[in-house]
């Protein structure tokens, strides 16, 4: 209680209202004028000006607060997080996990029926960008390797289908793998160049690579019909048969949900083999793992390719779900969108991809009643994550496996027994 106190001290009250003086002063524009264009006269609306001085001055004191406390913990205290005391208490039920399981797998099956299509529609969005972190965390959460360019695979796999079905009348079905295959491929091209880059000149090379992708699709017109892009993409079948909008919806949404397990089953296994461990010793010191016999060329080129794949899949599906592609889909800040979610969500975590996509996605579709403050809301959101959750919102905590002696009483017992 007296370090909540101690924050109501003249002095730092003090501080607090300089901050709220300064909000007021730099949102004075936006905050109190507004101007009607049709009958040319200006409103003045002081108490928004009043609220936002008030909610300046406690947020200033709540964040110097918070801060604080942050900076006064002990890195070496044995205090267990949230997180580690959620994972003992669900090892110690083991009965846990299956009801879990399935209340998930039912909710997820009734969710398309009980929800509208609306909400089935972007919650398959969502789905898409899970898919998409995962892939991105191999290369950034596993490999350790920056990638800003991460969209031009996403277009790679997108415009494969369009252009396939365009020219050839290739199916959903048949284009899928081949999306996949053209993105790996790409993959494997971008990283050959970079092996010997890491750090800011990767993510400037990565971002260079797809900002070329994007413009040769924009400039283009004889391959990819320019800005105007493709339209009338054909979405998913199911042996031929005839789908209204709604039952595509649906079905598109239970493709997703199928690729999402098996992305998920993949990675995980991945992040638990040979090579997934080559990849995590990689990242915490290439030169250190490349003394201990570690081909870092052939992990770089693994993770740049297996992250492409799923991108390419996941493209081949959003041009299936939204039947137009253009080049304006696949800009930096998509590459950006899927690194928050990996970011925020928890670098080298599968659950924290999973949340951070969830929060990503879903929370600005239902801030919409907010639609003036929603992009300024979530990005307050960002700076909070960064400042006092740095490891992301679930963070990957590694496997510790403990070897228990045997106890000499049951060896002495043993032998008396032979």
């Amino acid at each position: 209680m007296s370090d909540i106190l101690k924050y109501f001290k003249p002095k730092e009250l003090k501080k607090s209202l300089i901050i709220s003086l300064w909000f007021m002063i730099l949102t004075f524009p936006i905050m109190v004028i507004k101007v009607n264009t049709i009958e040319n006269t200006v409103l003045w609306r002081w108490g928004s000006l009043i609220g936002m001085g008030i909610g300046s001055f406690i947020a200033a004191t709540l964040w110097r607060y918070l801060l604080e406390r942050k900076n006064m913990q002990n890195p070496l205290s044995s205090k267990k997080s949230l997180q580690i005391r959620i994972i003992e208490w669900a090892n110690a039920n083991p009965k846990i996990k299956p009801a879990a399981l399935i209340a998930v797998s039912l909710f997820v099956l009734a969710f398309p029926f009980l929800a509208g299509m609306y909400q089935t529609s972007i919650m398959t969005t969502a789905l898409m960008y899970i898919v998409l972190g995962l892939g991105l965390n191999i290369v950034v959460g596993l490999g350790g390797l920056l990638n800003l360019g991460y969209a031009a695979f996403y277009a790679v796999g997108a415009y494969t289908y369009a252009l396939l079905n365009y020219h050839f009348g290739l199916s959903f079905w048949v284009c899928l793998p081949i999306g996949a295959g053209l993105a790996t491929i790409m993959g494997i091209l971008l990283a050959i160049p970079v092996l010997r880059l890491r750090g800011d000149y990767l993510a400037i090379v990565t971002l260079g690579f797809g900002e070329v992708i994007r413009i040769v699709l924009e400039n283009w017109n004889g391959l990819s019909f320019g800005p105007s892009g493709i339209a009338n993409i054909p979405r998913p079948g199911f042996f031929g048969m005839d789908m209204k909008l709604q039952t595509a919806t649906i079905y598109i949404y239970f493709i997703m949900i199928a690729m999402v397990v098996f992305t998920i089953f993949v990675v995980r296994r991945l992040e638990n083999s040979r090579m997934g461990r080559a990849w995590i010793a990689m990242r915490e010191d290439e030169i250190a793992s490349e003394s201990m016999g570690i081909d870092i060329t052939k992990s770089k080129i693994t993770t740049f390719a297996l992250g492409a794949f799923f991108a390419g899949m996941v493209g081949v599906i959003f041009a299936a779900k939204t039947t137009f592609i253009n080049p304006a889909s696949f800009t930096l800040w998509e590459s950006l969108m899927i690194l928050c979610v990996v970011v925020i969500g928890g670098t080298g975590s599968i659950v924290g991809v999973i949340v951070g996509a969830f929060i990503l996605i879903l929370l600005p579709e239902y801030l919409r009643a907010f639609s003036q403050y929603r992009m300024l809301l979530f990005g307050a959101l960002l700076v909070i994550m960064m400042v006092f959750r740095p490891g992301g919102i679930v963070s990957n905590i590694r496997k510790k496996y403990k070897f228990e002696p045997i106890q000499a009483s049951t060896n002495v017992s043993q032998k008396g027994a032979e």
